[in-house]
């Protein structure tokens, strides 16, 4: 199903306080250098969006050999409830796992618990790299979801920007969950938040894409995830702004379309006046008013369990 924008909802009510805290914490950001500027707005969402009932357990090793480890936001006396594995942007270049603790909160208060890994970024890796240490923190998942009170049979891919590339060749190219004896369709869903899913060619300019996908536009092709729709993969929900200026909407429509030629469960949701950062944003307290995503994401995640016929137990009877 593809959806029409839609008129979005006013901004929800919030103090004048912490409005007047994130516009210091903007105003801040803006002065400073790239680096300091992204932790200074993370760190500034993450203050405003405090959260009751809800457990964390940070720094978590799921890949000693290479230093990865996760963060787990889960909801007070969880139990067999969803799982999110979240993938943060950053160009495949930058980012920390800690900068989205509000992606963690604002969803486990929800009810879901929810799963931030880092992975290793160019140019230490490739995309062989980072892909290998996706598939691996799904798969730690997995295996420990019941832990935090979560069904290994409910399991969601998510992602922002890069990380939504990410999120939707876990989702699309087998080979990945493969080396871990999974495949897509035991996904419950994937969620991308302004991902890159049809880029070829790669700009010669963008160092980042290049050090990540190669400069042939066939070594690209393994990196986009429209290449790979075949009619196996779990349900989509895909949430663009029209007005991102970082990753074209033209990305999300496009794998809508493959999804759609093959008959498969898509949902593609186009926020009108909606930029790239504000998609994402919207899940922090003091933006939801921006950006209908939390309300989606959650709707989606309540409506796509996975078949009890994939669950990830039941392989081996198949």
């Amino acid at each position: 199903m593809v959806t029409q924008p839609m008129a979005l909802p006013r901004r929800l009510p919030f103090s004048r306080s912490v409005y007047g805290l994130l516009s210091r914490v903007l105003l801040v950001a803006t002065l400073l250098p790239l680096g300091g500027c992204e932790a200074t707005l993370f760190a500034g969402l993450n203050a405003t969006d405090q959260h009751h009932d809800i457990s964390e357990r940070h720094a978590i090793p799921f890949d000693p050999a290479h230093g990865l480890a996760l963060d787990v936001y889960a909801p007070a006396h969880a139990s067999h409830a969803p799982v999110v594995v979240f993938f943060y942007g950053g160009d495949w270049a930058r980012g920390q796992r800690a900068w989205y603790r509000f992606v963690g909160t604002a969803l486990a208060a929800q009810g879901v618990v929810t799963v931030i890994p880092d992975y290793r970024k160019v140019p230490q890796v490739t995309m062989d790299g980072f892909m290998q240490d996706a598939a691996e923190a799904v798969a730690w998942t997995h295996a420990h979801a019941g832990e935090f009170g979560g069904s290994a049979d409910d399991v969601f891919v998510m992602g922002h920007s890069a990380g939504g590339q990410i999120a939707a060749l876990l989702a699309t190219d087998a080979r990945w969950l493969g080396a871990y004896g999974m495949r897509p369709a035991q996904l419950a869903g994937f969620i991308g938040l302004a991902g890159c899913y049809d880029f070829v060619p790669v700009p010669p300019d963008d160092k980042d894409m290049i050090a990540a996908f190669g400069r042939s536009a066939d070594q690209q092709r393994l990196g986009q995830p429209v290449s790979f729709v075949h009619g196996e993969e779990p349900p989509m929900l895909l949430l663009q702004g029209t007005e991102d200026h970082e990753v074209e909407p033209s990305n999300a429509i496009s794998l809508a379309h493959a999804m759609q030629l093959r008959h498969e469960d898509v949902t593609l949701r186009l926020y009108p006046g909606v930029g790239h950062g504000a998609v994402l944003f919207a899940l922090s307290r003091p933006m939801q008013g921006d950006a209908p995503t939390l309300q989606d994401v959650l709707d989606f995640v309540l409506l796509h369990p996975t078949p009890r016929s994939l669950a990830l137990g039941d392989i081996g009877e198949r």
